[in-house]
């Protein structure tokens, strides 16, 4: 196998890094679903913490692929949607989830990637 010797080599791993937190999949998947309110996010994801909903958030709205609106009503109204960055993101990772569903009916063995 190949090394890979190039400088997009610690980007990518951060974007993985990023995408493999707890919850960062299930926050991506509400978002594509059209802009929502914290508590809608909440609702929608089962078991998040508030504490991690609102760290996941601030994160995806670093790295550019979430977009947060303030929206000047009383009570301020705050809408989180997809950044363009996020809506590529979330279609780069489409062909990821197919192989997981497709994978989920084979037996998972060790779970580790076989050595080249």
């Amino acid at each position: 196998m190949d090394a890979i010797h190039d400088d997009t080599c610690p980007s990518f791993e951060g974007t993985l890094e990023l995408i493999g937190r707890r919850w960062t999949g299930s926050v991506l998947q509400a978002a594509a679903q059209g802009a929502r309110r914290f508590g809608e996010y909440r609702a929608m994801i089962t078991g998040v913490s508030d504490r991690l909903l609102s760290q996941r958030l601030k994160e995806l709205e670093a790295a550019g692929l979430i977009e947060r609106t303030v929206i000047p009503t009383t009570p301020v109204q705050i809408r989180y949607q997809l950044a363009p960055d996020g809506q590529d993101l979330v279609d780069a990772l489409r062909p990821l989830a197919r192989w997981n569903m497709r994978r989920g009916a084979r037996p998972r063995g060790t779970g580790r990637i076989p050595a080249a």
